[in-house]
């Protein structure tokens, strides 16, 4: 079995490990900056009014993660007492850490998606726009596009809208969580926004796909951004010379977007001859975008043994639950990062291998 290129391992555990390039480097040490926290630094406002138009929305906000950026914009819509609802698999949900509850006084509640795909009918079913004196009344539904712990789902903008149709009919806001809106763009050509339209509020992410070190960008009404800015503040998040990272972002709009086709096409190679060899444990045609999310349990793995395997012969991925293994492709690997991702995939998962000792 091929081992990684000149002792290089395969990272595929996030594609927020990618790491900005000589260029995005170069861009940040010519950034022109001001203090932010005074809305005087021209490279953020250019970054936020760039992100803003890219999405449809009247202004934006520059965050450091993309966690306070979901965090702030569940806030604008949801007051201690009330709700967010999303699927069950949603990051806001699983991977914030009880934020909006810990922050915000925000309760949840969830519907169950296969792959985090959005059901309208369901999500309109779950709602309770006023609950009274006797439940917990839905001030916001999130939906997450693409979805990660779907395995990289792309939510169909005609759901989309028909969400937003009815949530504005009884006083729901949306927020679209949007970490990786751009790797739905590149793969559909859908406009971002069009995707943009469907929400009130909107959180998308520079450090993943698109390469850049740090940060996240709100965008919504101008109205709302102006609260967003004093919780920033609130949360800690008030940073002051912070062009040189706002810099990094707008190279990487600029420079690092289309290519994201590559992961994508990337992916889709290991999907292809990992769905052909062991199809309980991955369906090529759920492959999307840049994520797999395998069934390893249907190989008879454990999902945290399977990782250590493949671990063990340079193929790093993380365990998302006991039964399934995640692997994210991105910037930083090529077409013989991903040979090699493979020949270890495969042969973890040939017949026989299912727990054995790599």
């Amino acid at each position: 079995m091929r081992e990684a290129e000149h002792g290089r391992v395969s990272d595929l555990r996030s594609d927020t490990l990618t790491r900005p390039t000589p260029a995005m480097r170069e861009a940040m040490l010519d950034a022109e900056v001001g203090d932010d926290v005074y809305a005087e630094d021209p490279t953020v406002a250019a970054l936020e009014e760039r992100v803003a138009d890219l999405l449809g929305h009247e202004a934006a906000l520059f965050m450091p993660t993309g966690s306070m950026a979901n965090q702030i914009g569940l806030r604008l819509h949801a007051g201690p007492g009330q709700e967010i609802i999303s699927d069950h698999l949603a990051h806001v949900l699983r991977a914030e850490l009880g934020a909006a509850a810990a922050y915000s006084g925000i309760t949840t509640r969830s519907w169950v998606a296969d792959r985090g795909r959005l059901d309208v009918d369901t999500a309109l079913a779950v709602m309770v726009p006023d609950g009274g004196a006797y439940q917990v009344s839905t001030a916001c539904v999130v939906v997450e596009n693409t979805h990660n712990f779907g395995g990289g789902t792309i939510q169909p903008v005609e759901q989309m809208r028909l969400l937003r149709e009815g949530t504005a009919q009884v006083g729901v806001g949306v927020h679209l969580d949007g970490a990786r809106l751009w790797n739905a763009h590149v793969a559909t050509g859908t406009p971002l926004a069009d995707y943009g339209a469907c929400a009130d509020t909107v959180s998308v992410c520079l450090s993943k796909g698109l390469g850049a070190p740090v940060g996240s960008v709100l965008a919504a009404s101008a109205e709302q951004i102006g609260q967003a800015r004093i919780l920033r503040k609130r949360m800690g998040g008030g940073m002051r010379q912070v062009g040189l990272l706002a810099a990094a972002g707008r190279y990487a709009l600029e420079h690092q977007l289309e290519r994201l086709a590559e992961d994508h096409r990337r992916t889709a190679r290991v999907a292809r001859a990992v769905g052909e060899a062991a199809p309980d444990v991955l369906d090529p045609d759920d492959v999307q975008t840049n994520i797999l999310v395998l069934d390893v349990a249907a190989a008879g793995w454990g999902a945290g043994d399977f990782i250590g395997a493949a671990g063990e012969r340079g193929v790093l991925g993380y365990p998302t639950d006991a039964r399934h293994a995640r692997f994210a492709w991105h910037l930083d690997i090529d077409d013989a990062m991903t040979e090699h991702a493979l020949d270890v995939l495969l042969d973890l998962l040939a017949p026989g291998r299912g727990g054995a000792s790599s």
